[in-house]
């Protein structure tokens, strides 16, 4: 049912011109839909979408292009192609998961610590960046790579005792810029 031209840049404005679009298009658009999609409740959905953009692009439609039908037209080929992305990706993502386990309370559990956990190292680690580089190079040579104070040490070529002290400051740094870990994390104090 197509009947006189409309004004259709109005159609946003005034629910008389759209009452009007709608009853005299409603019939054309359902039919463009049903031959793309075979889900009846899927094509009443995209029906809907089509004249929700209709509003949205009356501003931008030009009346002397191609009638008010082809545009119409073109807004329901694009409603329909961006459905069939979205059903594409989303079967792509779910073809992903397929035969994965799903997470029981338990998984979801431990992945929630663990990431407590990083989040806790995350900072951390943001944290020894912001110290001197003699410091921070002495706590990774301890805390992150096992050695003692005395190796760590002699591969800086430093004594010993500036070894000590620069441990101690920057532990006590860390200390002072970081809240306290949970009894689960590995504290600064093991190094």
């Amino acid at each position: 049912m197509t009947g006189p031209p409309h004004d259709v840049r109005r159609i946003a404005h005034d629910r008389a011109v759209m009452r009007s679009f709608y009853l005299s298009h409603y019939e054309a658009v359902q039919r463009f839909i049903a031959r793309r999609v075979d889900d009846p409740y899927l094509a009443a959905d995209l029906t809907a979408d089509v004249f929700v953009a209709v509003i949205k692009a009356s501003s931008s439609y030009r009346p002397g292009a191609a009638g008010e039908l082809a545009w119409l037209y073109g807004i329901a080929r694009n409603v329909v192609a961006t459905e069939h992305r979205r059903r594409f990706h989303e079967r792509r993502a779910v073809g992903r998961i397929a035969g994965q386990r799903p997470l029981d309370d338990d998984d979801l559990l431990e992945l929630e610590e663990r990431i407590d956990v990083e989040a806790q190292a995350r900072s951390l680690y943001q944290a020894m960046g912001d110290l001197p580089d003699g410091e921070r190079a002495v706590l990774e040579l301890v805390a992150l790579d096992g050695l003692t104070v005395t190796e760590a040490a002699r591969a800086l070529r430093i004594t010993p005792v500036s070894a000590r002290v620069r441990l101690h400051r920057a532990r006590k740094a860390l200390r002072d810029r970081l809240p306290p870990f949970s009894a689960t994390s590995p504290t600064l104090t093991e190094a």
